[in-house]
């Protein structure tokens, strides 16, 4: 069992993770305004510092266990059975990794672009708290707290819309704020529910500890479900999951470059992360019950997602529809309930802040030079910025999936471990594989492809800085696309707990591919 394979340090590691870059957020305030120098080295130290924390982390981490490492837990409200408990597995170690890697590049390689310089102490404050509540809802393993971290990113990716972002900025940050923030009322509510009624069945106390909850409490099949479900919305619009998606597009489209860069790398995996962490583990019944229904919005998503990013006119708001798409298949292959799937998933979540980041980091480099993101208004780039359109190539293959690429990896291990018990469903998502290819493809001919016109001509080539700040993404890309050992062998022991946590639980037998006899009388799989 998970609960029993736990191990602790006594260096505080995962508690260093949330208040680096929540003490960074501190003295970048504290910091004097007519000092705006200052803002982004202490900034950047802080994130810094917390990325090279997640980076020891991940060297110590025992590839072999599939229970938390690293645990941390102390009494907060102990009245109330609320506890500061943190833990990392394999499910959430490179979605640390990748949060503490992402935010020192974004915050290194993109400028807020403020009138008033002043407005730079806002601006780095608000990305160190937005990072300090990510790293805490990927580490939390109390209820309490994690509903805390979860709320707490809403608030600097707010402000960040607002107060940074293009035209719509307002009307955008508006919708995402509401949006997120109905979803998170049913999860309070269920929160609270699976705490009393878990008191009253079985534990005989009241808890927020996950471990305890999902080990020893027992609820009614009717009872797990509503509960399950409330979790449920707060992650379908987190993820977002269609029809829920609609806030996206307009967020990414008017959020700053960084914004769009964090909210599709990190802060959109809480939702997918949530399904995993808190609906499988919490509720496996009842996961299981409207696995149907998860996996219909998950291909309508893919095929919608893909479709409409093959319509937009803006580059941005196409990069952000392509993730409506991409997120599908995480969720299909979350609730396919096989360990080769949701391993698939827990790996496309990573390759999906990595390529599709980049994919915003390089389309705010385009609007930077030509003050545009209009697909009619770019032609020719390729001519005159060849290094430039060569890394934009390797990204796009990227999202599309191409073998040896990181999207490769993630989509075939999702496709093939879910046909064994999603196969209709499956044959639907491949196309969406198909479409992804139509969309990106389309649009690097219309906007890197043909003769420059006059306002392209000039197109700057990519600079050292933008190189250097793209070179771990596309590090990334190549090296998981070609070895991608090192990131299963570390997920794969997580999952298959999770996976014999739902069997213990309910009954569940995870099918296995059916072996076939060949001539010389060998057994290979199917």
């Amino acid at each position: 069992m998970v609960a029993a394979m736990t191990s602790a340090v006594a260096f505080p590691l995962l508690t260093t993770l949330i208040f680096l870059p929540a003490a960074g957020a501190l003295v970048v305030a504290m910091l004097s305004s007519r000092r705006p120098e200052y803002m982004k080295m202490t900034a950047l130290l802080a994130s810094v510092a917390t990325g090279a924390v997640s980076i020891w982390a991940l060297r110590n981490f025992d590839a072999h266990s599939g229970g938390f490492q690293f645990t941390s837990q102390h009494p907060w409200i102990e009245s109330w059975g609320i506890s500061w408990h943190l833990g990392m597995d394999g499910i959430s170690l490179f979605l640390v990794v990748l949060t503490g890697v992402l935010f020192p590049l974004a915050i290194v390689g993109i400028d807020p672009h403020n009138d008033d310089p002043a407005r730079d102490k806002p601006y780095f404050a608000w990305l160190l708290l937005l990072e300090a509540g990510v790293m805490g809802s990927f580490l939390s393993l109390d209820l309490f707290l994690f509903f805390v971290f979860f709320e707490i990113v809403l608030v600097p990716m707010y402000f960040l819309i607002g107060g940074w972002g293009y035209e719509g900025r307002v009307y955008a940050a508006t919708k995402f704020f509401l949006y997120t923030m109905v979803g998170s009322a049913f999860m309070l509510v269920s929160i609270l529910a699976t705490v009393f009624i878990a008191r009253a069945n079985g534990l005989g106390r009241v808890t927020f500890d996950l471990i305890e909850l999902a080990e020893g409490a027992s609820f009614a099949a009717s009872t797990g479900r509503w509960l399950f479900m409330g979790f449920a919305i707060a992650f379908a619009v987190k993820v977002p999951v269609f029809p829920v998606h609609t806030w996206l597009p307009d967020a990414h489209t008017q959020a700053p470059t960084a914004g769009s860069v964090v909210l599709a790398g990190v802060m959109l995996k809480l939702g997918t992360y949530g399904f995993l962490r808190f609906g499988l583990y919490l509720f496996p019944e009842a996961a299981r019950w409207s696995r149907s229904l998860w996996l219909t919005l998950a291909v309508i998503g893919i095929i919608y997602g893909a479709i409409a990013a093959t319509m937009q006119k803006d580059l941005k708001r196409l990069v952000a529809y392509s993730s409506v798409a991409h997120l599908g298949f995480i969720v299909l292959g979350t609730f396919a309930f096989t360990s080769q799937a949701i391993t698939g998933s827990v790996m496309q979540m990573v390759n999906h802040g990595v390529s599709t980041g980049a994919l915003f980091l390089m389309v705010g480099m385009i609007y930077e030079r030509r003050h545009t993101r209009q697909i009619s208004d770019l032609r020719g780039i390729q001519h005159v910025a060849p290094v430039f359109a060569a890394a934009f190539t390797l990204v796009m293959l990227s999202s599309i999936g191409v073998p040896g690429l990181n999207g490769f990896v993630g989509e075939y291990l999702i496709l093939i471990g879910s046909f064994l018990t999603a196969r209709w469903w499956v044959v639907v998502a491949a196309t969406g594989v198909i479409l992804a290819a139509l969309y990106l493809l389309w649009a690097y001919q219309r906007v890197f492809h043909g003769e420059p016109d006059e306002d392209n001509r000039a197109f700057p080539e990519l600079r050292w800085r933008e190189a250097m700040t793209l070179l771990p993404f596309l590090g990334i890309i190549v090296f998981t696309g070609v070895y991608p050992k090192p990131m299963l062998e570390r997920i794969e022991p997580a999952v298959d707990a999770l996976i014999e946590h739902v069997s213990d639980r309910t009954g569940y037998v995870e099918p296995q591919p059916v072996a076939v006899v060949v001539d010389d009388g060998h057994e290979e799989g199917e």
